[in-house]
């Protein structure tokens, strides 16, 4: 075993030189300094074979669009076992030499990121496999690729003329990933495996949700759901036999995610319970210092520490409160509602009166947030701010079941940007129907989500972006380790969801007529507290990752700060209400997902900080010629990639540029 690493260590060595601006290894070989058509072809052999290798990612961005030959991905799941890694990791380090060799004072700007931003992208993934291993651990990626990887194929199904959905050959391919699941679930386990032998094992809340729960429901997935979804989409003459493969793909598919779970409860958990035996029942959620200081650094390119960004939390936290004391103020005395002489429960006040006019039901929640998307869109047409189409259109649907334990509310997958098929996807999560979760999805709580998920949000973002994608690198567009679990890297998060929180924020922007611009008082009030809940997961997940605070600690904090709710979220806590009920499970499942995606909780806050702050430069720079129309095209432009390479380079653009 230690002879096989040795390589892959030699490869990380290598990328970490480069890393420093040590010169490239000697034995190299490349061409000339500031052969840009040469290292465009590098970075695009580099882009095309991580597809191939990362086969889930590959259909998420619709990787054939990208090169033809990448369609064969479309009925594979990425080799994670321990022979494919090395030989990635062999790969990653000859691609670290070849960039290493077109010297950054060489090259052109737009260049010269690319170069950097697929250089960080390669010290990452060696990290990850050589220094913290997690492949051994990653179960939340093992669980859910397979469904992310069908779900996003059925997202991009082009219609076939029978009034159907999908060509044979597409769902051959569709038919043969499936038939892969039982492999990579026996990969996943020999993996788990040994990161049981060498002590290096997942958190328990892991592996009870993404390990039992998920693997309950995906098993349902395949057996029940894929072939309901195919009879509707299947049409034309080989539509029967089709479905019978689709059945029996799935079927296999199904019993694999059983024996995985079998797995899971028997290795990890005492018989017969949801109890994990005492080796595996400590917190393991913690990424360390080091590691978070190094993340910042490298995979978003921020230049202050975890314990910097910790401190200077709090003091954010509390301007946004007194804000929403302020203006909950303002609307209790619009509304004639006695409130509280306390700030904060002036706002639970306000908050517990709005929620009054709630959703019955999942279905008419979500025709509300549907109904709200669509205002949005509206305003943003009447108001100039963009050029919306006349085709625009949106899809809100209801979460998939095997998504639902990762995703706390509401989340959006776009459109695979490589191709001209597919639509994005606004995913809102079912209560079940339970009241005290619909409350607190009351008709003025809906529009801020709505146009972080949808518009002028995310759903507005990538389909600008994919509009330009050929201007736009493909390595920009790529996400290393995995596109949203805990083996990410993150660093398309800190650009994208710093525009869907930088979104929420603009729709609030005063307008002729309108103090709170899109919103009314009610929903801006809602909006801050969209802001806060940011502003304080900058002190939780660094608390988190760093050993500055508990979990128990952080999931209180979260229910006092965001909900204005006081009392721990202990049984006594939770007994009080049903709506500190609430408030503390979502605590919960926020502290839960931000405790297995580190860094990836501060992206919403500090990129929105990063665009704004970009703006104001712009505008202070060209004066009356600035327009925000142009500022927002010209930032969404540079990809997924943290604002901290292209700050300069998008400020000369704009100066440069005619204004529309």
């Amino acid at each position: 075993m230690r002879r096989a690493l040795r390589p892959a260590a030699a490869c990380l060595a290598a990328a970490v030189a480069l890393s420093c601006g040590s010169p490239p290894n000697s034995g190299a070989t490349g061409p000339a300094a500031g052969d840009e058509a040469a290292l465009r072809e590098t970075l695009t052999r580099y882009a095309v074979e991580f597809l191939r290798r990362n086969p889930t990612t590959s259909t998420y961005l619709g990787g054939a669009g990208l090169d033809p030959s990448l369609v064969e991905a479309e009925a594979r799941l990425r080799d994670h076992s321990a022979t494919a890694l090395a030989a990635e990791d062999r790969w990653l380090g000859v691609t670290a030499r070849a960039l290493g060799a077109f010297p950054a004072e060489g090259l052109p700007e737009a260049a010269r990121i690319d170069r950097d931003v697929a250089l960080a992208q390669v010290r990452f993934l060696l990290r990850q496999h050589q220094l913290r291993r997690y492949q051994q651990r990653a179960l939340d990626t093992y669980v859910q690729e397979p469904f992310r990887a069908i779900d996003w194929q059925l997202q991009g199904l082009q219609g076939n003329g029978d009034h159907g959905l999908g060509t044979p050959e597409q769902w051959r391919r569709l038919v043969a990933r499936v038939r892969t699941v039982p492999a990579f679930l026996d990969t996943a386990q020999a993996q788990l495996q040994a990161g049981v032998d060498a002590g290096n094992t997942p958190d328990p809340r892991v592996l009870t949700r993404d390990g039992l729960d998920g693997s309950d429901a995906n098993a349902r997935y395949f057996a029940d759901t894929l072939p309901s979804l195919a009879a509707d989409r299947l049409a034309g003459p080989d539509r029967d036999r089709l479905l019978g493969e689709v059945q029996s793909a799935g079927a296999d598919a199904s019993e694999a995610y059983r024996r995985f779970r079998a797995f899971i409860a028997t290795t990890f958990f005492e018989p017969g319970t949801r109890t994990a035996k005492a080796r595996f029942a400590g917190d393991r959620f913690a990424l360390g210092e080091d590691e978070y200081n190094w993340a910042l650094r490298n995979n978003l390119r921020i230049d202050r520490t975890a314990a910097q960004l910790f401190a200077d939390a709090w003091p954010v936290v509390q301007a946004t409160q007194r804000q929403m004391a302020a203006l909950a103020g303002q609307i209790g005395r619009t509304r004639g509602w006695p409130l509280p002489a306390d700030g904060g429960a002036a706002v639970r006040t306000i908050f517990d009166r709005l929620s009054d006019d709630y959703p019955r039901s999942d279905a008419e929640m979500i025709a509300w947030y549907r109904d709200a998307a669509f205002r949005l869109v509206d305003y943003g047409r009447r108001t100039g701010l963009f050029d919306v189409p006349a085709d625009y259109a949106l899809e809100v649907v209801e979460t998939p079941p095997p998504l639902q334990a990762s995703i706390d509310g509401a989340a959006y997958y776009p459109a695979p940007p490589f191709l001209d098929t597919g639509i994005g996807r606004f995913y809102v999560t079912p209560t079940h129907d339970d009241q005290a979760a619909l409350r607190s999805n009351n008709r003025a709580a809906l529009a801020d989500l709505a146009a972080h998920e949808g518009f002028p949000g995310h759903d507005w973002y990538y389909k600008v972006l994919s509009r330009a994608r050929d201007e736009v690198s493909p390595v920009r567009w790529l996400t290393p380790g995995a596109v949203e679990d805990s083996s990410s890297m993150w660093e398309d998060s800190l650009p994208a969801e710093g525009w869907g929180l930088y979104a929420e924020s603009l729709m609030a922007e005063p307008a002729p007529g309108a103090a709170h611009g899109f919103y009314t008082p009610e929903e801006r009030l809602y909006q801050l507290q969209g802001r806060l809940y940011r502003d304080l997961r900058v002190l939780l997940d660094t608390g988190l990752h760093t050993g500055r605070l508990r979990y128990a600690q952080a999931t209180t904090m979260y229910s006092e700060v965001v909900d204005f709710l006081p009392g721990a979220c202990d049984q006594a806590g939770m007994a009080a209400s049903d709506a500190k009920r609430a408030s503390c499970d979502s605590a919960e499942r926020a502290i839960f997902r931000y405790s297995k995606w580190p860094t990836q909780a501060i992206t919403y806050r500090l990129g929105m900080d990063q665009i704004r702050a970009m703006r104001d430069e712009a505008a202070a720079r060209l004066g009356s010629r600035f327009s925000m129309q142009a500022f927002h095209l010209q930032f969404i432009r540079q990809g997924t990639i943290p604002p901290g390479y292209f700050r300069e380079t998008l400020l000369r653009e704009l100066g440069a540029a005619p204004v529309p």
